[in-house]
């Protein structure tokens, strides 16, 4: 890396099937980079298929492209933006020290988010009296609690399962009453890509990979997390795909209508990713768009930009 150069960070960003792991993956060989995951579910192992890993991506022209933060931890233990945030920097500093421009690429949006515009955070440890008292409580009043602390939520997930919500509601009055300590953050001077297709384009990608994924044995990988001894429970908040297989494996759904379902749902996840990138951009985080994942138009910008 040029010692001059201005950005530090390159990050590629995009909803689910847009291609952009192959585009990082790519840029990363040429500029002799490495790849770290932005991507709340590749973290932990033995989770391959149904996060999407496709780490044989990563190998170009039998050269394998050094990559951070994909199946560090076990499914049992829990994993938090907190945690992403702490172990980004970690990683971010020693590719700086040697002076590598890392390729930072995924398609959470508050993973990327909470490392581009810094969000001070706290590591929030578990409330037991907290857990107790909403133990018989219904979804609904939990929200209705979180919304009182926090009446503009960042993360909308938050709304949906009574695990995360009672997550929220736990970080949420942590952070009402504790005063957030300073983390030792490196200077982040990013140059941001967003891989962008035409609607009905992207809903065929979706589900052809849908299609190949269950071809791969995304069933029998559920299946075999939890023969583990993950629960379905657990299996659910992991995600659309696991959500749903856990259902078709409990027998709550026939094949076709999970199919029918998750790759309803998928798409209607891809819009959300969409929302959330608009929603960067608001924030002041600038995107260079990037049509069909065209390779050769990023690369130009990055030689563009790394060159002046």
């Amino acid at each position: 890396m040029n010692k001059g150069n201005k950005y530090n960070l390159i990050v590629i960003l995009g909803p689910t099937a847009s291609g952009k792991t192959s585009l990082a993956a790519r840029l990363a060989s040429e500029l002799d980079s490495e790849i770290i995951s932005a991507d709340s579910r590749q973290v932990f192992k033995g989770m391959n298929i149904g996060t999407g890993k496709d780490l044989d991506e990563f190998v170009i022209n039998g050269k394998n492209i050094p990559h951070h933060l994909i199946d560090i931890i076990d499914p049992a233990c829990e994993f938090s933006v907190y945690d992403f945030q702490s172990l980004f920097y970690k990683v971010l500093k020693d590719l700086i020290s040697r002076e590598v421009i890392p390729v930072l690429v995924g398609g959470t949006g508050l993973y990327i988010d909470s490392v581009l515009r810094g969000y001070s955070m706290q590591k929030v440890p578990v409330n037991k009296e907290l857990r107790a008292e909403l133990d018989g409580a219904g979804l609904d009043s939990i929200i209705e609690r979180l919304k009182t602390i926090r009446p503009q939520l960042h993360n909308r997930t938050d709304l949906t399962e009574k695990e995360r919500a009672i997550r929220a509601l736990e970080i949420a009055i942590f952070e009402r009453d504790n005063r957030p300590s300073r983390k030792d953050r490196p200077q982040i001077v990013p140059l941001v890509f967003g891989t962008r297709w035409d609607r009905s384009l992207l809903r065929e990608r979706i589900t052809k990979r849908l299609k190949e994924r269950l071809d791969a044995g995304m069933v029998e990988e559920v299946e075999r997390l939890h023969g583990e001894g993950i629960s379905w429970e657990k299996l659910d908040y992991f995600g659309l795909e696991y959500r749903y297989i856990g259902k078709y494996l409990q027998r709550e759904l026939s094949r076709n209508d999970m199919f029918q379902k998750l790759n309803s749902a998928i798409h209607q996840f891809a819009k959300r990713q969409e929302t959330w990138f608009r929603r960067m951009e608001r924030h002041g985080v600038h995107i260079n768009w990037i049509d069909s994942a065209d390779y050769d138009r990023m690369k130009e910008i990055v030689n563009n930009e790394l060159a002046s």
